[in-house]
């Protein structure tokens, strides 16, 4: 993939206090160069990074996000960036669902004695973004398909169930439980998979629904999907009381998003 002529990525890095924005800091006093492309929001630590804020930056239109925190191990709270780890795995795998390259997203480990390791880290991946292009154009799909999949996202983790797993991972991956067993990584994999892929084809729907009351094959159609799948999840949403029939139209109910 070539560079897009005359584009110019627009990054946001989230830096951990004690390490990577130190390490930024120090590639300042040192004078190493490094591209301007990247704004630095400093946390107190990489896991204060929710999911929901990685995928807000990308609602909102950034071209990549660069998650940067102490070195495993090497944490001032201990174990906050093996959190950050296994939730930005998470997060790539949703923008995966989106249809966006999980390249756009960035996690490393960068000590406050780094400064020169920080500006490579920032060469790098500014490179990155610029040969993928802006936001969405390795989406097979049009600005607008793309803001309802990001936001359908967005809502999908910040779901109770998605993010007791993705608060989870380690314990269950890494501990045993009170049987004497352990989920293997594989496991979990493909659980939280699933997990993910229903709970984003239910929040698509709800998005697609908005206020309007509307029949299976209208939604179907507005989401570009097959109105059996679109009826499975309408079920499902029924049950958990997310929607509602409003009325009939022909032969066909048309359901309406429940709000509160």
């Amino acid at each position: 993939m070539t560079p897009q002529e005359g584009f110019s990525p627009d990054i946001i890095g989230f830096l951990c206090n004690w390490c990577s924005y130190a390490g930024a800091d120090l590639a300042g006093v040192s004078r190493f160069q490094y591209p301007p492309n990247v704004r630095i929001i400093r946390v107190m630590c990489s896991a204060r990074v929710d999911p929901a804020i990685v995928l807000e930056a990308f609602v909102r239109g950034l071209d990549g996000i660069m998650v940067l925190g102490c070195h495993l191990g090497d944490c001032h709270y201990l174990t906050g960036n093996y959190y950050t780890e296994k939730r930005v795995k998470t997060v790539k795998s949703v923008l995966e669902s989106v249809g966006l390259s999980p390249e756009r997203l960035l996690i490393d480990w960068v000590s406050a004695s780094e400064g020169e390791r920080f500006a490579a880290l920032v060469k790098e991946f500014t490179e990155t973004i610029r040969e993928l292009g802006a936001l969405g154009k390795e989406a097979n799909c049009d600005i607008q398909q793309l803001k309802t999949r990001l936001a359908a996202a967005k809502e999908t983790l910040t779901r109770d169930r998605i993010r007791w797993l993705v608060g989870r991972e380690r314990e269950l991956t890494e501990d045993k439980n009170v049987f004497g067993e352990r989920v293997t990584q594989e496991e979990f994999d493909q659980l939280m998979f699933q997990t993910i892929e229903k709970e984003f084809e239910k929040r698509k729907i709800l998005i697609s629904i908005g206020d309007d009351a509307l029949s299976i094959k209208e939604i179907a159609r507005k989401m570009e999907a097959s109105p059996g799948k679109v009826l499975r999840n309408i079920v499902s949403l029924e049950h958990d009381g997310l929607v509602s029939v409003v009325g009939i139209e022909g032969n066909s109910p048309k359901y309406r998003r429940v709000r509160g």
